[in-house]
Parts: C-alpha cells; sequence; structure tokens
C-alpha cells in the first residue's frame, strides 16, 4: 500500500505541475491575442479529455471495483475525491453567491455541511464500513431484514441523488452556455457527455481516481481568482485572513447606499409595483380582460402615429405573452409581485445576524437559521453518495482517517467562501453601483443573456441604483474574475473549476443511483443468480437512462443550485438518518419501525416541501396547493419535520411491536463490537 501511495503522489504532483503549466501557457497566450472563446473552448475540453482519459483507464468490469473501487483506496486520497465529490456546484458556484445575497444568514450553509462531517464520523463512517457492502439499502435490508426496508432505501436514494443530480448538471450547463457560446438546452447535455465518461466505463474506480484529479482543478480554480482580489484591494493575497478588512469598508458602503434619496425612490417604485400586481391579482378574472383591452387600444393608438414599427411589435408581443386564463395569469402575476417586493425591501446588511423588519421578524430568521444547519448536518450524514465512499477504505481506521482528510480538503473551499463573497461585494458596490447604465461593463450584457443577471431602470435616471440589479447567487463566484477585470484566463479557470465540482459530484450521484436499481433491485431481489457481466450491463444502462432524464430536468432551470441542494439534504436526511443512527445504536428498532419512519419522514418532507415553495405544478395541471409555511419555516428546511417524524415513528412502531430476532440483534453487536463475534 506504501509503495502504491507514493507512485500514485508522483503521479498527481506530475499531474499538477502540467496543469499549472497549462495555466501559464493559456494566459502568455492571451497576452498575445488569443481569443477569450478559444480560452474557453481549451479549458472546458482539455479538461473533459483529461477526466475521459482517467475514466477510460480505470474502465473495468469487475463488480467490485465498479461499486467501491475494490476497497482498496488510501485515506488521503479517498479524502480528497470525498472532497471533490462534496464541493459540487453547490459548495464551488453556490455558496458564495448565496453569503454575498444574504451575508451572515448565509453561514448556515458552512456550520451546517461541516458539523454534517462530524455526525459522519461519530454516528456513521466507521460502523458502514465495518458492515462492508456496497450500498446504503443493503446496510438497510441485513439491519431490519427483508426486501421492504431495502425498497424504500432505493426509493429514498434515488429521489435524494435524482433532486442532487439535477442540480449538478444545471451547474454544467451555466458554465457551458456562458463559456463556450451554447444555448443553455444543449449545454446541459454536452456536460452530460464528460459526466458520463467516467461513470460510465469504471464506476467506483474510474470516479474516484478522476474525483482527486478534479479536485485539484476546482481548489486551486476557487482560491487563486479571491487571492487576486484580496492582493488587489488589500496588498495581501491571502484572502481568508484580510476580509475582515474589506468587510468594514463594506459597512460604510452600506451606510451611503441606504440613505442615498435615489436608492430610496427605487425602492418605493417597487413597492408601487408590488402593490399594482396585488391589485390584479385581486381583480382576476377581469383585470386579465382589461390589460389585454388596454395593450389592444396602445398597439391601435401607435398605429396610427408615426412610431418605430418596433414599439408596436414589441407591445403586440407582450400582449401575446399575457397569460392564457386567470390561473395562469394569478401565478404569473404573483412571481413578479414577489420580485417587485424583493427589490423593495431594505438593504440587507452583511454582518447583520437574523435580519428582520420587527422583532417577529428576526426570530423567524433565527428560527430559519438554525433548522436549515440542523438539516444540512442529518442530510450530510445520511447522504447515500457521500457514506457510499467509506465503503471504498481498507479499513475501518482509514474510513475514520477518511473523514479528517475530507474535512481538511473541504476546509480549503470553506475558508475561502466568505471572503469570495466580501471580495466581490465590494468590488460592486464600490464600482458598480452609481455608475451610468450606459456605460456599464461588458459582463452585465454576457451573463444576462444566460438569466443571471438583469438590469432595470426603473426611475429613468441612467443611474444604476443596487436595487435596480438583480444578481442569481449562481453567478457570483463565476463572474467575479470579469467584475474585477482579471484576466480572461482567470475567466476559464474558474469555469474549468465548476465545471469539475459539478462533474465530480454528478460522477459519484449518477453511480449511486444507478447502484441502488442494479445492485439493490435487480440483483438483490429480481435476479440473484445475474453474472457479473449482466450486472454491470443493467448498470450502465439505468445509469445512461437517470442522466439524460436528469439533463432533461435541469434544462428547465426548476430553481437556483443552492435550492435544490438544500431540498435533497432534507429528503435524505429525512428518509435515512434515523433509521441509520437507530439502526446502529438501538437493537430495540425492528423492520416495522423503520419501514414506517422512513416513508412517513419523507412523505411530511415533500408534502411541507412543494406545497411551501410551489402554488400550482403546470405540468400535472396542478393549481392553488400552496400554503403558509408552520412557525415561518421555508422549504430549504423541509427536513425538520420529517426527520422529527421518523424518529419518533421508529421508536413508537418498535416498542409496540415485536423485537428484531436474536440473528439481527446480533449482527447490530457485529457492526458495533466486531472484537466480540472474532473466533
Amino acid at each position: 500500500m506504501t509503495d502504491s501511495s507514493g507512485q500514485l503522489r508522483r503521479y498527481y504532483a506530475l499531474y499538477t505541475g502540467s496543469f499549472f503549466s497549462f495555466i501559464l501557457a493559456l494566459g502568455i497566450l492571451e497576452h498575445y491575442g488569443m481569443p477569450p472563446r478559444w480560452i474557453g473552448y481549451a479549458f472546458l475540453f482539455l479538461t473533459l479529455i483529461l477526466y475521459g482519459t482517467i475514466g477510460v483507464m480505470a474502465r473495468t468490469s469487475n463488480v467490485a471495483e465498479y461499486y467501491v473501487a475494490g476497497r482498496r483506496i488510501p485515506a488521503v486520497f479517498n479524502g480528497m475525491a470525498t472532497g471533490a465529490d462534496w464541493m459540487s456546484a453547490a459548495s464551488f458556484i453556490g455558496l458564495a453567491g448565496t453569503l454575498f445575497l444574504t451575508g451572515y444568514q448565509g453561514l448556515a450553509y458552512v456550520m451546517g455541511w461541516t458539523g454534517g462531517y462530524v455526525l459522519v464520523a461519530l454516528l456513521l463512517a466507521p460502523y458502514l464500513r465495518r458492515f462492508g457492502q456496497y450500498t446504503i439499502p443493503d446496510f438497510l435490508g441485513a439491519r431490519y431484514g427483508g426486501s421492504a426496508a431495502r425498497l424504500v432505501g432505493v426509493f429514498a436514494t434515488v429521489l435524494a441523488s435524482f433532486v442532487y443530480v439535477v442540480a449538478q448538471i444545471y451547474g454544467v450547463g451555466v458554465i457551458t452556455s456562458r463559456f463556450v457560446g451554447l444555448q443553455f438546452e444543449i449545454g446541459v447535455f454536452v456536460g452530460l457527455a464528460g459526466i458520463l465518461v467516467c461513470s460510465f466505463l469504471g464506476g467506483m474506480r474510474a470516479v474516484t481516481w478522476t474525483q482527486v484529479a478534479q479536485y485539484l482543478v476546482l481548489i486551486v480554480a476557487y482560491v487563486a481568482p479571491v487571492a487576486m482580489l484580496s492582493y488587489k484591494a488589500t496588498g495581501v493575497p491571502v484572502p481568508q485572513i484580510m476580509y475582515g478588512q474589506v468587510l468594514q469598508k463594506i459597512e460604510v458602503l452600506e451606510q451611503r447606499i441606504s440613505s442615498d434619496p435615489a436608492e430610496m425612490d427605487v425602492r418605493r417604485l417597487y413597492l408601487e409595483r408590488a402593490d399594482a400586481f396585488s391589485a390584479r391579482i385581486s381583480g382576476l378574472p377581469e383585470s386579465l380582460a382589461e390589460e389585454r383591452r388596454i395593450l389592444s387600444v396602445q398597439i391601435n393608438q401607435l398605429k396610427d402615429t408615426n412610431v418605430q414599427m418596433r414599439e408596436v411589435f414589441a407591445l403586440e408581443r407582450q400582449r401575446r405573452e399575457l397569460p392564457k386564463s386567470p390561473e395562469a395569469a394569478r401565478d404569473y402575476w404573483d412571481s413578479l409581485m414577489r420580485q417587485a417586493t424583493q427589490r423593495a425591501g431594505e438593504l440587507i446588511h452583511h454582518v447583520e445576524p437574523y435580519p428582520g423588519k420587527d422583532e417577529a421578524a428576526s426570530n423567524t430568521a433565527r428560527l430559519n437559521f438554525i433548522t436549515l444547519v440542523f438539516c444540512l448536518m442529518v442530510g450530510t450524514a445520511a447522504l447515500p453518495h457521500v457514506l457510499m465512499r467509506y465503503y471504498t477504505t481498507p479499513s475501518v481506521r482509514e474510513a475514520r482517517n477518511s473523514v479528517f482528510w475530507s474535512l481538511l480538503f473541504i476546509l480549503a473551499l470553506y475558508l475561502t467562501a466568505p471572503a469570495y463573497a466580501v471580495f466581490a461585494k465590494y468590488e460592486i458596490y464600490s464600482n458598480l453601483v452609481g455608475s451610468t447604465i450606459a456605460q456599464l461593463p461588458s459582463w452585465i450584457g454576457a451573463w444576462g443573456k444566460v438569466g443571471l443577471v438583469s438590469i432595470e431602470d426603473i426611475n429613468h435616471d441612467g443611474i444604476l441604483q443596487l436595487a435596480e440589479l438583480s444578481l442569481n447567487p449562481d453567478v457570483i463566484v463565476l463572474a467575479t474574475p470579469e467584475i474585477a477585470g482579471l484576466p480572461y484566463v482567470i475567466s476559464g479557470l474558474v469555469a474549468a473549476g465548476a465545471l469539475a465540482a459539478g462533474l465530480s459530484t454528478a460522477d459519484g450521484l449518477l453511480l449511486t443511483i444507478a447502484g441502488a436499481f442494479s445492485h439493490d433491485v435487480y440483483y438483490k431481489i429480481f435476479r440473484p443468480n445475474a453474472t457479473t457481466q449482466w450486472r454491470l450491463v443493467v448498470s450502465k444502462t439505468l445509469l445512461l437512462v437517470v442522466a439524460v432524464l436528469a439533463a432533461m430536468v435541469a434544462s428547465q432551470k426548476p430553481a437556483t443550485i443552492l435550492f435544490m441542494v438544500a431540498w435533497a439534504f432534507s429528503l435524505a436526511g429525512a428518509a435515512f438518518f434515523p433509521a441509520l443512527v437507530l439502526g446502529i445504536f438501538w437493537k430495540r428498532a425492528n423492520k416495522a419501525g423503520a419501514i414506517s419512519g422512513m416513508v412517513l419522514g419523507l412523505l411530511v418532507t415533500m408534502y411541507y416541501m412543494v406545497r411551501v415553495q410551489f402554488d400550482s405544478i403546470p405540468w400535472l395541471g396542478i393549481n392553488g396547493i400552496g400554503m403558509e409555511p408552520w412557525l415561518g419555516i421555508q422549504s430549504t428546511s423541509a427536513g425538520i419535520w420529517g426527520v422529527a417524524v421518523g424518529f419518533v415513528t421508529i421508536i413508537v412502531v418498535s416498542l409496540f411491536g415485536d423485537p428484531p430476532s436474536r440473528e439481527i440483534q446480533n449482527f447490530v453487536e457485529s457492526v458495533r463490537y466486531p472484537d466480540v463475534f472474532r473466533h
């Protein structure tokens, strides 16, 4: 193992040196006139080729290699692969953006995800590695007996992982559409090809070694731009230490922006717009007919004058795009009302904890912060694609060490994300807000085409106020090099890092979904005598089908990356955390209790999530399902209800039912105290 580890270190040291040389070469070529588009192509396609090459070289037809990489991954490399698997498009793209928009509140993600790995190390990873099989449903089937618990575990695995993988593919689509110039829907499927090369050919073995390579790319890509920003703003290229100084400057800028009369006027205009949309919603269906009539009158009046036809065409398009029914109008205008209300709200100060207009609102913000931290912790501890990584180590001790290395490698990003948000905010507040709209930098238009940035001069003064600038949180990291005026090669580097983050996590998730179907359903339940070849054929076929379905959903842009990821964590936490923890530490937990707890926990979470987040689901023809949050808790923390229901249900049903068999109780003992059962 030592010789093998040393050889691996030499390989990856050579790879790291080659990657730095590649960046330097592109920087020199840019200096001598290489077009930005070609730099984008170079980063995208050469990194995809690199990952594909590793996937081909690590291809395997061995079942143990395909599912758990032969259980031969050293702790440090498994920690690096876990770091890449974990640092998804949500961490890379979404975390700094959320901290940018919400300030202190965004720290819930850092605290929740970090705390989750503590739970993994203490409660789950060593015991699951001691158990030894391939998947989480494997453990549920062995611990609770029969196929029912396994099937519920398969459903929950597929559901949580599918929501998570949609977020990754969405991030890949954003990157390819912006930096290569592809249409978003096409970019999604181009990125999908890169995802499939590794997971399709070599399973966990190929995915692991690809993720190690991807970690090196993504961490360099994440730290380099903000280090340059730190040097530009403070003279010291250590953003993790220096961003406190810049934060003080931001507080001064926030006070100036908040007291600017033009800014207050803009927020008043947005509030009036929100009230107007509210009045339209209250006046349905008559207000829809009136809106159509007013547009028709305006069009006829313009046609009788000598105005340019493009103004007439714009009004005609506006009339065509009016909702076709009162129900559709209600949803459409409600969305616009929410957007206007958000822009009309007071500026959120970056360091203000639990912001709110009054004490009740502040208490609600505090409750959402705490519940989100909880959901992210238990979700982290229960995510199947993360827990599967600890099946790949040679021993239980290596599994524990692997958690340590995972946290260490993840720490590099988590310490940098708050600095990223602060330096990006300083650039925007000091150099963009207050500038002339006619002379805005080119990155505004470029990201506007992707739909992540929008500008509206609502007060028609030709000056950009903060409320007139709408930034999707997913754009902050990707656009920061352009915002700061850094060389385009840095923008390409960031895109390559974000691509690596999205691809690495998507690989692990797709492999988890395919494994749940092929191993836990096809092999364990329907065809236990299936050959190795057929098991891998089924796994790869299902992997391809699921990947295409996820890409189709991602192309519809269902939500921001971080929102979708938070939903996945709530689903995983509600479905698995109570059943896994009680299954390991409470021998009295029985099959009926586990199945009931998993099903009810998942159903409660899904019910709350859907009804709080959506008022309608058009493709199902469902309308008017929205409800007010219980205690003001947002849909991202829906798992708080599911986890509570899961624990209570498992305990109550198990106490009222028969205890597990002596064989299963011995199994629990063997997982927790293996020395007792050695002969």
